[in-house]
Protein backbone atom coordinates (compact mmCIF):
# COMPACT_ATOMS: atom_id res chain seq x y z
CA UNK A 1 0.00 0.00 0.00
CA UNK A 2 1.54 3.39 -1.00
CA UNK A 3 2.56 5.72 1.77
CA UNK A 4 0.33 8.84 2.03
CA UNK A 5 2.03 12.10 1.04
CA UNK A 6 3.71 14.12 3.80
CA UNK A 7 1.91 17.51 3.72
CA UNK A 8 4.86 19.47 5.14
CA UNK A 9 7.20 18.00 2.55
CA UNK A 10 4.61 18.72 -0.16
CA UNK A 11 4.45 22.39 0.86
CA UNK A 12 8.25 22.57 0.92
CA UNK A 13 8.33 21.07 -2.58
CA UNK A 14 5.74 23.59 -3.81
CA UNK A 15 7.86 26.49 -2.53
CA UNK A 16 10.92 25.06 -4.28
CA UNK A 17 8.92 24.43 -7.48
CA UNK A 18 7.73 28.07 -7.53
CA UNK A 19 11.30 29.31 -7.10
CA UNK A 20 12.45 27.01 -9.92
CA UNK A 21 9.67 28.18 -12.24
CA UNK A 22 10.45 31.82 -11.47
CA UNK A 23 14.08 31.34 -12.52
CA UNK A 24 13.80 28.71 -15.27
CA UNK A 25 10.40 29.33 -16.83
CA UNK A 26 7.17 27.46 -17.39
CA UNK A 27 7.16 26.89 -21.14
CA UNK A 28 9.57 23.95 -21.42
CA UNK A 29 9.33 22.62 -17.90
CA UNK A 30 9.90 18.88 -17.61
CA UNK A 31 9.86 16.73 -14.51
CA UNK A 32 13.35 15.20 -14.60
CA UNK A 33 15.35 18.47 -14.64
CA UNK A 34 12.93 19.93 -12.09
CA UNK A 35 13.31 16.91 -9.81
CA UNK A 36 17.11 16.99 -10.16
CA UNK A 37 17.21 20.68 -9.24
CA UNK A 38 15.07 19.95 -6.17
CA UNK A 39 17.22 17.01 -5.08
CA UNK A 40 14.44 14.47 -5.56
CA UNK A 41 13.15 12.18 -8.34
CA UNK A 42 10.44 12.57 -10.95
CA UNK A 43 8.73 9.53 -9.37
CA UNK A 44 8.57 11.38 -6.05
CA UNK A 45 7.01 14.42 -7.74
CA UNK A 46 4.40 12.13 -9.32
CA UNK A 47 3.77 10.61 -5.87
CA UNK A 48 3.03 14.06 -4.45
CA UNK A 49 1.24 15.70 -7.38
CA UNK A 50 0.01 12.97 -9.75
CA UNK A 51 0.83 14.63 -13.09
CA UNK A 52 2.95 17.51 -14.37
CA UNK A 53 -0.18 19.54 -15.14
CA UNK A 54 -1.50 18.97 -11.63
CA UNK A 55 1.87 19.97 -10.17
CA UNK A 56 1.80 23.21 -12.17
CA UNK A 57 -1.81 23.98 -11.25
CA UNK A 58 -1.06 23.50 -7.55
CA UNK A 59 2.13 25.58 -7.74
CA UNK A 60 0.25 28.39 -9.47
CA UNK A 61 -2.76 28.22 -7.15
CA UNK A 62 -0.54 29.09 -4.18
CA UNK A 63 1.27 31.82 -6.12
CA UNK A 64 -0.87 34.87 -5.57
CA UNK A 65 0.42 38.44 -5.65
CA UNK A 66 -1.32 40.43 -2.92
CA UNK A 67 -4.01 41.91 -5.19
CA UNK A 68 -6.94 41.09 -2.93
CA UNK A 69 -5.53 43.08 -0.01
CA UNK A 70 -3.53 45.76 -1.86
CA UNK A 71 -6.29 48.38 -1.64
CA UNK A 72 -7.83 47.66 1.76
CA UNK A 73 -6.82 51.09 3.11
CA UNK A 74 -8.05 53.16 0.15
CA UNK A 75 -10.58 55.88 0.97
CA UNK A 76 -9.54 58.71 -1.38
CA UNK A 77 -7.28 59.37 -4.37
CA UNK A 78 -4.05 60.00 -2.38
CA UNK A 79 -4.48 56.67 -0.57
CA UNK A 80 -5.24 54.95 -3.91
CA UNK A 81 -2.05 56.39 -5.40
CA UNK A 82 -0.05 55.28 -2.35
CA UNK A 83 -1.47 51.74 -2.65
CA UNK A 84 -0.67 51.60 -6.37
CA UNK A 85 2.91 52.71 -5.67
CA UNK A 86 3.28 50.02 -2.98
CA UNK A 87 1.91 47.38 -5.35
CA UNK A 88 4.30 48.42 -8.13
CA UNK A 89 7.26 48.33 -5.74
CA UNK A 90 6.26 44.94 -4.36
CA UNK A 91 5.83 43.42 -7.81
CA UNK A 92 9.10 44.80 -9.23
CA UNK A 93 11.51 44.83 -6.29
CA UNK A 94 9.72 43.50 -3.20
CA UNK A 95 7.93 40.48 -1.82
CA UNK A 96 5.87 39.75 -4.95
CA UNK A 97 8.71 39.62 -7.52
CA UNK A 98 8.61 35.82 -7.80
CA UNK A 99 4.80 35.84 -8.09
CA UNK A 100 5.01 38.51 -10.79
CA UNK A 101 7.53 36.57 -12.88
CA UNK A 102 5.37 33.45 -12.71
CA UNK A 103 2.16 35.35 -13.49
CA UNK A 104 3.69 37.02 -16.56
CA UNK A 105 5.01 33.68 -17.85
CA UNK A 106 1.60 32.07 -17.35
CA UNK A 107 -0.05 35.00 -19.18
CA UNK A 108 2.22 34.54 -22.18
CA UNK A 109 1.50 30.82 -22.41
CA UNK A 110 -2.25 31.24 -21.83
CA UNK A 111 -2.42 33.59 -24.85
CA UNK A 112 -1.43 30.81 -27.25
CA UNK A 113 -2.03 27.56 -25.39
CA UNK A 114 -5.23 27.16 -23.38
CA UNK A 115 -4.69 24.79 -20.50
CA UNK A 116 -3.82 24.78 -16.82
CA UNK A 117 -2.61 28.40 -16.89
CA UNK A 118 -5.79 29.96 -18.28
CA UNK A 119 -7.88 29.68 -15.12
CA UNK A 120 -5.01 30.94 -12.94
CA UNK A 121 -4.42 33.99 -15.15
CA UNK A 122 -8.15 34.75 -15.39
CA UNK A 123 -8.48 34.55 -11.62
CA UNK A 124 -5.54 36.95 -11.16
CA UNK A 125 -7.03 39.39 -13.69
CA UNK A 126 -10.41 39.28 -11.94
CA UNK A 127 -8.89 39.67 -8.47
CA UNK A 128 -6.89 42.77 -9.41
CA UNK A 129 -9.74 44.33 -11.40
CA UNK A 130 -12.27 43.67 -8.62
CA UNK A 131 -9.95 45.12 -5.97
CA UNK A 132 -9.24 48.22 -8.05
CA UNK A 133 -12.94 48.64 -8.85
CA UNK A 134 -13.83 48.63 -5.16
CA UNK A 135 -11.03 51.10 -4.42
CA UNK A 136 -12.17 53.47 -7.16
CA UNK A 137 -15.74 53.31 -5.87
CA UNK A 138 -14.40 54.31 -2.45
CA UNK A 139 -12.88 57.33 -4.22
CA UNK A 140 -16.25 58.29 -5.72
CA UNK A 141 -16.26 56.66 -9.15
CA UNK A 142 -19.65 55.24 -10.17
CA UNK A 143 -19.98 51.47 -10.61
CA UNK A 144 -19.55 50.80 -14.35
CA UNK A 145 -17.08 53.67 -14.73
CA UNK A 146 -15.04 52.36 -11.79
CA UNK A 147 -14.72 48.95 -13.46
CA UNK A 148 -13.58 50.49 -16.76
CA UNK A 149 -11.01 52.64 -14.95
CA UNK A 150 -9.84 49.57 -13.01
CA UNK A 151 -9.44 47.67 -16.29
CA UNK A 152 -7.31 50.48 -17.77
CA UNK A 153 -5.10 50.65 -14.67
CA UNK A 154 -4.69 46.87 -14.42
CA UNK A 155 -3.86 46.55 -18.13
CA UNK A 156 -1.35 49.41 -17.83
CA UNK A 157 0.34 47.72 -14.89
CA UNK A 158 0.56 44.41 -16.75
CA UNK A 159 2.08 46.05 -19.82
CA UNK A 160 4.66 47.89 -17.74
CA UNK A 161 5.50 44.72 -15.81
CA UNK A 162 6.17 42.88 -19.08
CA UNK A 163 8.33 45.82 -20.18
CA UNK A 164 10.27 45.73 -16.90
CA UNK A 165 10.80 41.97 -16.97
CA UNK A 166 11.96 41.94 -20.60
CA UNK A 167 14.08 45.12 -20.73
CA UNK A 168 15.12 45.44 -17.07
CA UNK A 169 14.92 49.21 -17.60
CA UNK A 170 14.12 50.21 -14.03
CA UNK A 171 14.29 53.99 -14.39
CA UNK A 172 12.02 54.21 -17.44
CA UNK A 173 9.43 51.70 -16.22
CA UNK A 174 9.35 53.23 -12.73
CA UNK A 175 8.77 56.66 -14.29
CA UNK A 176 6.06 55.26 -16.59
CA UNK A 177 4.34 53.53 -13.66
CA UNK A 178 4.33 56.83 -11.78
CA UNK A 179 2.72 58.54 -14.80
CA UNK A 180 0.04 55.84 -14.92
CA UNK A 181 -0.61 56.16 -11.18
CA UNK A 182 -0.85 59.96 -11.34
CA UNK A 183 -3.28 59.67 -14.28
CA UNK A 184 -5.73 57.70 -12.12
CA UNK A 185 -7.76 60.71 -11.01
CA UNK A 186 -11.51 61.04 -11.33
CA UNK A 187 -11.43 64.21 -13.44
CA UNK A 188 -8.48 63.52 -15.73
CA UNK A 189 -9.10 63.68 -19.49
CA UNK A 190 -7.78 60.11 -19.78
CA UNK A 191 -11.00 58.79 -18.34
CA UNK A 192 -13.34 60.98 -20.37
CA UNK A 193 -11.68 60.74 -23.77
CA UNK A 194 -14.30 58.22 -24.91
CA UNK A 195 -17.13 60.59 -23.97
CA UNK A 196 -16.11 63.28 -26.46
CA UNK A 197 -18.36 63.73 -29.55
Amino acid sequence: MPRPPDHQKREKLLRAIRAYISENGLADLSLRPLAAALGTSDRMLIHYFGTKDNLLVQALAAQNPGFHRAFDDVHDLPSLHASLRRLWQSMTAGADVQSTRILLQAMGIACVQPGPFTEYVTTMFDTLTDSLTNALRECGAPGDDARLRATVLAAGFRGLLFDRLITDDKDRTDAAAEKLICASTLDDGLWHAGDQP
